[in-house]
């Protein structure tokens, strides 16, 4: 399966590329990096992912908006948001728009190895 992260944080987007190394998540390969929503409109268009991490406070083109473009690119797209934003609204609004699951930051290791996995079943 092909991963595509999203964050505009270069540190969590490079934590969660060493997370997806690991040895429970063999059967994902990652396919792109994007730093915003435009970006990752982008690598979608050209690499097809089947599984997208997604910030949701991003400069240019918010997490929200952008689950909405590649839900419209890939309706089968498994999209796990991983954000800061804790409220209650935000993340029922990123799972009406196509995200399958929410993982609160800070977190840890086993906690993404987990959220990814259960996503991307």
């Amino acid at each position: 399966m092909k991963l595509l992260i999203v964050d505009d944080s270069t540190i969590i987007r490079s934590r969660i590329a060493r997370i997806a190394l690991h040895p429970r998540l063999r059967n994902l390969s990652i396919v792109g990096m994007a730093k915003n929503g435009i970006e990752a409109v982008e690598v979608c268009r050209r690499q097809g992912p089947d599984v997208v991490t997604m910030d949701l406070t991003m400069p240019e083109m918010d997490g929200i908006t952008c689950i909405e473009h590649l839900m419209n690119l890939r309706p089968e797209l498994n999209i796990l948001v991983v954000s800061a934003l804790s409220d209650k609204a935000t993340a029922i609004s990123a799972l009406k728009k196509g995200a399958r699951g929410f993982l609160l930051k800070p977190f840890s290791d086993q906690q993404l190895a987990d959220a990814l996995l259960e996503v991307a079943a």
